[in-house]
């Protein structure tokens, strides 16, 4: 898949957000790169599909200014995983869909127990 598809199947997970809560994703920046770069603290073996960073939407406190908060997917470990294009496909948009998740403030637990990890 190319740089341009993958960007594309990113914007199609989006569109999977239900209209009621992607009105909420404000001041959230969707981001594509290639890999992800470990802190020292992790495990540097693990590969992450995705990543959110950022104050989650329950948690916020109004202020006038602030930077958004950022949903990263990871090109390199998704692409490394899948086996075929419609399995990308599909993990891109758990991926996603996980990562949106926590903008709303669910655990990476319950995230599973839902089967969105």
């Amino acid at each position: 898949m190319s740089e341009d598809e993958f960007d594309a199947a990113v914007s199609a997970a989006l569109t999977r957000v239900p209209d009621e809560l992607a009105r909420l994703l404000t001041n959230v920046v969707v981001v594509v790169e290639e890999e992800y770069e470990p802190q020292h603290w992790e495990d540097p073996d693990t590969e992450l599909f995705g990543l959110y960073e950022g104050v989650p939407l329950g948690e916020r406190a109004e202020v006038p200014w602030q930077m958004p908060d950022r949903i990263v997917v990871f090109r390199g470990p998704l692409m490394r995983h899948c086996r075929d294009r419609a399995e990308l496909e599909e993990q891109i948009t758990v991926t996603v869909l996980h990562e949106v998740g926590h903008f709303f403030g669910i655990s990476e637990e319950r995230l599973h127990e839902l089967g969105w990890g």
